[in-house]
């Protein structure tokens, strides 16, 4: 059995494509009442090593916790670290934020928005994890749970799992969609482990990846970056309104994760190769000088009732000299794909 698991994941990897297979659950999704408490606030604030995360569900929010967050913005409304109070996410919105659930055509906007629409409830499972449960969704009727948990060096670990509860896809596949957008950093660009300007040329023998510095001119103009061995097509409509998600640079990543810079401190989204995510980005998504760093998770061929899984971990951290930072992402990524 364990055999054919690592042949199925050899051959999906090379293929470009994620696994389909039955999951181990990891969330509460499906579990009875009673094996999580449900907080009396819209949002829970977790602690752990030197980072403190305010996790909120998507109503609106105006405290000295939450200052002036905006209703429909879900997933970490405030992040700090030891070394920098000031929130790293646009206080109105938020990061790691459940945005869109999307099959590749036009729909209404507050269709294209569900996450964003269809009320949310808080299970808090421990001292250290909290959730986020959409029942299923009134156009894409999508049953989904949000699980973050903060790790005892302080990184966040973020878990999807969601059930397709009928046959509302019309081009058969899932997309979905997260964004962060970041408050005022000095640059809107990320970096991650790839190769430059390859676009879909078939190279028999590329160099060694390095770094490569993404930038896009504008919202929607070459936003999206994708894996060296990830060949997937998704059928769309040319009038698709959701310009981050199918238009593609010309770069290619080696290992899926990335970071960007905000007043000294590093903000890296990291996952599972397994997973097949995309790497997206725009200069302006949260307003002037707020940009988004985002990723897209897609499941082809769905099954009505099967669960789905995805696994990410996001890490902020001083870019002080010799801090490390590259190597805890470097570590995390490692460990990330021994999550099955």
């Amino acid at each position: 059995m364990k055999a054919g698991r690592q042949l199925l994941s050899v051959i999906s990897l090379f293929l470009g494509l994620p696994l389909t297979a039955a999951v181990t659950p990891r969330t509460s999704l499906g579990m009875e009442p009673g094996q999580w408490t449900r907080p009396d606030k819209p949002y829970v604030i977790l602690k752990r090593g030197d980072v403190s995360i305010t996790v909120v569900n998507n109503e609106a929010v105006d405290n000295e916790d939450l200052p002036g967050h905006r209703a429909g913005y879900s997933g970490i409304g405030r992040i700090r670290h030891k070394n920098r109070d000031s929130n790293l996410f646009v206080p109105a919105f938020a990061g790691l934020n459940y945005e869109h659930i999307h099959d590749g055509t036009p729909r209404e906007r507050k269709a294209l928005f569900e996450p964003r629409n269809w009320p949310m409830k808080l299970r808090r499972i421990d001292r250290h994890i909290i959730e986020l449960y959409q029942s299923p969704t009134p156009n894409f009727k999508l049953e989904s749970c949000l699980r973050y948990e903060l790790l005892e060096d302080g990184v966040i670990q973020m878990t999807l799992e969601c059930i397709p509860r009928a046959k509302t896809f019309t081009n058969g596949y899932i997309g979905l969609f997260w964004a962060s957008y970041i408050h005022q950093p000095e640059s809107r660009d990320i970096h991650f482990p790839g190769w430059e300007g390859i676009g879909d040329k078939s190279i028999p023998k590329l160099p060694k990846p390095e770094m490569v510095h993404g930038i896009t001119p504008s919202h929607g103009v070459t936003p999206t970056h994708i894996g060296l061995k990830d060949y997937r097509r998704f059928r769309h409509d040319p009038k698709f309104p959701l310009t981050l998600v199918f238009n593609k640079s010309r770069h290619r990543y080696s290992n899926p994760w990335y970071y960007g810079v905000s007043h000294g401190m590093g903000f890296a989204q990291v996952f599972r190769e397994k997973d097949g995510i995309r790497l997206t980005q725009s200069p302006s998504g949260g307003g002037r000088g707020n940009p988004a760093w985002d990723f897209q998770y897609f499941i082809p061929d769905y099954k009505v009732d099967q669960r789905y899984q995805m696994v990410m971990r996001a890490i902020y951290h001083p870019m002080k000299p010799k801090s490390g930072f590259i190597e805890t992402i470097r570590k995390q990524y490692l460990a990330l794909q021994e999550i099955r």
